[in-house]
């Protein structure tokens, strides 16, 4: 047999699709083994609307300076920075 033509002889044929051979189908693909593909919600936490990073490289003492004010006031450091900078702008 000729490899370029082996696949001459097959005929599209249209699948059923009403609810109830689906569900047959995917009962018997489960049962042998296969497992649902559809995608799946992402795990994990939603992502937070504070995604930019900062880094900056401060002294030792500022840096426990604006940790101690951050637990003192019940923010984190970020919302503290952002605390800050919104009364830097409301000073220009």
């Amino acid at each position: 047999m000729n490899g370029s033509n082996r696949l001459a002889g097959l005929k599209a044929r249209p699948k059923d699709t009403t609810v109830e051979e689906v569900r047959r189908v995917d009962e018997v693909g489960e049962a042998r083994g296969f497992l649902d593909r559809t995608p799946r919600k992402k795990p994990g936490r939603k992502p937070s609307p504070r995604t930019y990073q900062l880094h900056p490289k401060v002294f030792p003492k500022v840096g426990e300076a604006i940790a101690a004010e951050a637990e003192r006031l019940g923010v984190t450091q970020g919302q503290l920075i952002e605390i800050l900078w919104e009364k830097y702008e409301g000073s220009h």
